[in-house]
């Protein structure tokens, strides 16, 4: 799996305002700015991630995804 592949399928299943994904290959790391994880916790929010990815965790496709979630107002207050 390519990054693009990966960010095209976060971004497929998940409404993303910023979203960066870089890695190996088989390590990934994703920076994620979604409406949808307003008054969700950081556990709610990486669930929700792994959730897009569906098997594919489980299959080793993805090895491991590190992730910073934000909501756009923390991603805003972050970058200000």
């Amino acid at each position: 799996m390519t990054s693009e592949e990966l960010q095209a399928l976060i971004a497929a299943h998940l409404p993303c305002e910023h979203l960066e994904v870089s890695g190996d290959g088989r390590h990934w790391y994703a920076t994620i700015v979604s409406s949808a994880f307003e008054g969700q916790r950081l556990i709610q929010r990486h669930q929700r991630v792994y959730a897009t990815l569906g098997g594919r965790m489980q299959t080793d496709e993805v090895h491991a995804l590190s992730m910073k979630t934000f909501t756009p107002a923390e991603w805003a207050a972050s970058n200000a």
